[in-house]
């Protein structure tokens, strides 16, 4: 399950032995603010107390979502309501109608006798194992003898190691059992204390729609961005042709000389349109990309970076050409950034491929600083990659090194 791992035993064990005096405490501090609270209300004190008593439910949850995390390994989003601002009666409106306070109230609540029995389910294993391990050190001063059937007299401490072999035995299997009994506790923790399957599908959904919309915007900026380049570009070149060939054709038959030298110049301009329409389409999809996929495709965007790149590139099979088209960019575009800003000598360019999708890391050695700042070449990049529900995170303390990571999803 994701956020969940099997939790360490040692661990665990500490937290199951644990949990049943931070549950008493938690769950009878808010049951005595609560039942004051309702019980004053109508004296004018009662708000106040209620308030405590949620935020009290709260700090408790919390308290419990981090130490489960660090104990049992699962993480736990928070599943409350965003913050109103207002008077304290509206505030605790807002949490008392939350259903996750409620659902944080009957945790605390449960985790009373649920915590007595992971505390007596642990104690009994450990003890059982201790015991034991420990026959052969004090059979020997005991007044009697355990007598097994008719052919096992256990009366010293060399008759009595085979006891303590089976205690030895027996660890892996308490270790398993402490785990698992931290595990279990782990997810219901994780179904009480996080956001129900609802919350996460809405959550989602909103994820899902952000990323629609940045992916509309990122398009709608290239679009505008291409056809700058064309008006700025190209067309001005191509109008400049057309002009030098139609001044050349009135002076074909008076001035020849002259209208040579305004077919050379035309021919200069066509053949800088021709150039400008290459990286034009260049920047839209390079067809060395579509051709020869990612390993080609980036070892020729490297070689004309004026600074050392290490490239690592393993994908195969090649992955869908959204996502193709996305890990070239983001490295482009992350080098393009290190050249012009960082003040880098040396940039590690990996690209691989990983259980979800393509995994883009692009590192330097520069001064750091890098920013997902708003209409950045690196926000470019994140919505390029939220087109196809793509993360792009930046790293870049104060003199680096700046990671640049991007996750691709795919299915391979």
């Amino acid at each position: 399950m994701d956020g969940m791992r099997k939790p360490n035993a040692l661990a665990a064990g500490f937290y199951l032995l644990t949990n049943l005096v931070t549950g008493i405490f938690w769950f009878t501090l808010a049951l005595v603010l609560t039942v004051v609270g309702f019980a004053t209300f109508v004296l004018g004190v009662g708000l106040p107390i209620l308030w405590a008593a949620m935020n009290v439910v709260r700090a408790g949850a919390s308290t419990e979502r981090a130490w489960v995390r660090v104990a049992l390994r699962t993480d736990i989003p928070k599943p409350y309501r965003k913050r109103v601002d207002g008077p304290l009666l509206q505030k605790w409106k807002h949490q008392f109608t939350d259903p996750a306070t409620w659902r944080d109230f009957g945790y605390l609540a449960l985790l009373v006798p649920v915590g007595a029995l992971e505390f007596a389910s642990v104690i009994a294993m450990w003890s059982v194992v201790a015991a034991l391990i420990a026959v052969p050190f004090w059979i020997g001063y005991a007044p009697f003898a355990v007598v097994v059937g008719e052919v096992w007299t256990i009366d010293s401490f060399y008759s009595a190691l085979p006891v303590a072999a089976i205690g030895l035995a027996l660890i892996p299997f308490a270790l398993w059992g402490t785990r698992s009994l931290g595990a279990v506790h782990g997810r219901m923790a994780r179904a009480m204390l996080g956001p129900t399957r609802a919350d996460q599908l809405a959550i989602e959904a909103e994820r899902l729609q952000s990323s629609r919309a940045r992916g509309v915007e990122a398009a709608e900026a290239e679009r505008r961005r291409i056809e700058r380049d064309l008006h700025d570009g190209a067309q001005q070149r191509l109008v400049a042709v057309a002009m030098g060939l139609g001044r050349a054709k009135s002076k074909m038959d008076s001035d020849p000389e002259g209208a040579a030298a305004l077919i050379a110049e035309a021919h200069a301009d066509a053949k800088l349109a021709i150039k400008e329409l290459r990286d034009l389409a260049r920047g839209i999809y390079p067809s060395v990309l579509g051709d020869r996929g990612l390993d080609a495709a980036l070892s020729a965007l490297a070689a004309r970076v004026p600074i050392e790149v290490e490239l690592s590139v393993d994908v195969d099979p090649r992955p869908p050409t959204a996502v193709e088209s996305a890990a070239y960019f983001t490295v482009g575009e992350a080098l393009t950034n290190i050249t012009k800003h960082s003040n880098a000598t040396r940039a590690t360019v990996l690209v691989e491929r990983v259980e979800t999708g393509v995994l883009v890391e692009v590192t330097d050695n520069g001064q750091g600083g890098a920013e997902l700042k708003p209409g950045g070449g690196l926000a470019g990049l994140a919505d390029r990659a939220a087109t196809i529900d793509g993360v792009v995170v930046v790293v870049s303390p104060s003199g680096g090194p700046t990671v640049i990571r991007a996750e691709l999803p795919c299915v391979w």
